[in-house]
């Protein structure tokens, strides 16, 4: 219903808005803002909040309100920021996991014990569940949803009532920084996985060095997140839309403008397909193939990274 909602929203406001010179000054006042050298501050390690520079001590709190305004409209965020596609994005991703088909890195005839980060609202842990149950016939797989955002995590709860997981022992959820996984063993994990959430971290290579630390050897690191387009016609729309629409159709439809600008800025502060394989290499994994997948052009990307058995 949000969905359908934003679709005539943008018909009917958003193209003639795109059509004037506001929209293109908006455009293009963040797009050179992407491009400005960040200023520093005088005190501490500073990091990027969208394209404002901040200490780090203080983007996790700032996320963190993010988060906490989006929590209840997020498939309708996610909508907005992959044109409705991002559902067909995430089965496709569960899809090439394959969970529940055997044991990533065990003999022993047991389901595989799976990690959801920044998975809050149970969307990935749910698809996960679902294809081993109904393609694999596995009852043993386990998945607990990770989030730093307890708003987040009472939605994943919410809408776990729906699935045949609510009480079942299959799902659990906990609450944890991602650069923190201190109640997450080491080499304890068979598979990772994080959908559009790793952008929004403070330090996103301790983020990875924890993904290597709990997983087992052999386990998966698998990533779905915004990248870059590699179309030069279609990222001038697509960033046209980011910067142009999402914005505003956050104000229309959530009254929450602010919220929807950051996230489009971080997409455009996240690194390339390339520089993001690098880091995840850099954090210990090997990469199949050249690394990624692009999706839809490029507008998201699945990066994979195996923790080596020695």
């Amino acid at each position: 219903m949000h969905s359908r909602a934003c679709l005539r929203a943008l018909k009917t406001l958003v193209l003639p808005e795109l059509r004037g010179q506001q929209q293109y000054r908006c455009l293009s006042y963040s797009t050179r803002q992407a491009k400005e050298q960040p200023r520093q501050i005088e005190h501490g390690r500073t990091t990027h909040f969208g394209f404002e520079t901040v200490p780090e001590s203080a983007k996790e709190s700032k996320v963190g309100a993010v988060f906490s305004s989006v929590a209840s409209s997020y498939d309708t965020m996610n909508d907005l920021m992959s044109l409705g596609i991002h559902r067909l994005w995430k089965d496709h991703f569960v899809r090439s996991l394959n969970p529940g088909s055997h044991p990533v890195s065990s003999n022993e005839p047991k389901g595989w014990n799976i990690l959801d980060i920044a998975g809050g609202t149970g969307d990935i842990a749910f698809r996960i569940l679902d294809h081993a149950t109904t393609i694999n016939n596995d009852h043993q797989s386990h998945v607990t949803v990770s989030d730093i955002n307890p708003e987040m995590l009472a939605e994943g709860r919410k809408r776990s009532m729906g699935t045949p997981y609510a009480r079942a022992e299959r799902l659990g959820f906990l609450e944890a920084n991602a650069e923190n996984l201190s109640t997450v063993n080491s080499d304890s994990v068979d598979l990772y996985t994080v959908a559009f959430g790793i952008r929004n971290f403070t330090n996103k290579q301790i983020a990875l060095k924890e993904a290597f630390r709990v997983l087992k050897p052999g386990g998966v690191f698998a990533c779905l997140e915004f990248s870059k387009v590699n179309n030069t016609v279609f990222n001038a729309f697509y960033k046209r839309w980011s910067f142009g629409a999402i914005p505003l159709i956050g104000q229309l439809v959530a009254g929450d403008r602010g919220s929807y600008q950051y996230l489009v800025e971080s997409i455009e502060k996240f690194p390339t397909q390339r520089e993001f394989t690098g880091m995840i290499q850099e954090a210990g994994f090997m990469v199949p193939g050249q690394g990624w997948e692009d999706l839809t052009g490029g507008i998201a990307a699945i990066h994979k990274g195996i923790k080596p058995l020695q």
